[in-house]
């Protein structure tokens, strides 16, 4: 069978390697990223999937800008919350505890299709999850990202270089949205956001939802997912 998405799918050999990290600072995750993408883009080797959970922080995609943060130095300091500028596309959002975070570093060399049709993908795996909690989302007609009732529950900002993706998608899962009004989300001034816990009126935990999740990525993508 020749070498392409399709064969490889059928015969198993496209694969994901999953790694459930935890509770992860910003920088240190952004090394890890980096370091499995060089050793994916040099392959060949599986796609890999970290789940994880990240401290307060406010990233600045490449089309951000420091006025995107809206909280002075002071107010940063008392919301324990980090600033970073990042590679990735977009602008301004948040990072901390209840979002369930998926960065994936994924060879589209071997999916085949451009960075366009995986962050669709990518939109349809958080869809396919929100549905199976019985909340229906939407990303059709809309910004980039997930969108339930008119608030942005789920963000994706990529990177692709040499043919390798970085970076991926937050859900809010049992996110504190408070801290979303210290940004400028996305570059949408006065956009709004919610949770599944405020979606549900219920509990609802990261170690939940992430399985299904991961059910879900590799549904879209063809993957054999592969947990460690």
């Amino acid at each position: 069978m020749p070498d392409t998405a399709a064969g490889r799918q059928q015969t198993g050999m496209d694969r994901c390697v999953c790694i459930s990290a935890g509770r992860v600072g910003f920088l240190d995750a952004w090394e890890m990223q980096k370091a499995l993408h060089g050793r994916v883009a040099d392959g060949p080797l599986p796609h890999h999937l970290i789940l994880l959970e990240h401290p307060h922080v406010y990233t600045l995609g490449r089309r951000g800008s420091d006025a995107d943060v809206l909280a002075s130095g002071a107010e940063l300091e008392k919301l324990g919350a980090e600033v970073h500028h990042v590679d990735r596309g977009g602008q301004a959002t948040y990072h901390g505890p209840g979002q369930l975070v998926a960065y994936l570093i994924a060879d589209l060399r071997r999916l085949g299709g451009g960075p366009l049709k995986y962050v669709r993908k990518l939109e349809e795996a958080v869809i396919s999850t929100l549905a199976d909690f019985r909340i229906e989302a939407e990303s059709a007609g809309r910004p980039t990202g997930v969108w339930v009732g008119g608030r942005k529950i789920a963000a994706i900002g990529v990177r692709v270089s040499r043919g390798v993706t970085m970076h991926g998608l937050a859900l809010n899962v049992n996110t504190d949205v408070s801290y979303f009004d210290h940004v400028v989300p996305c570059g949408m001034p006065g956009a709004e956001v919610t949770t599944m816990a405020s979606r549900l009126s219920a509990a609802v935990t990261v170690s939940e939802v992430a399985p299904v999740l991961t059910r879900h990525l590799g549904r879209v993508f063809g993957w054999r997912m592969e947990q460690v």
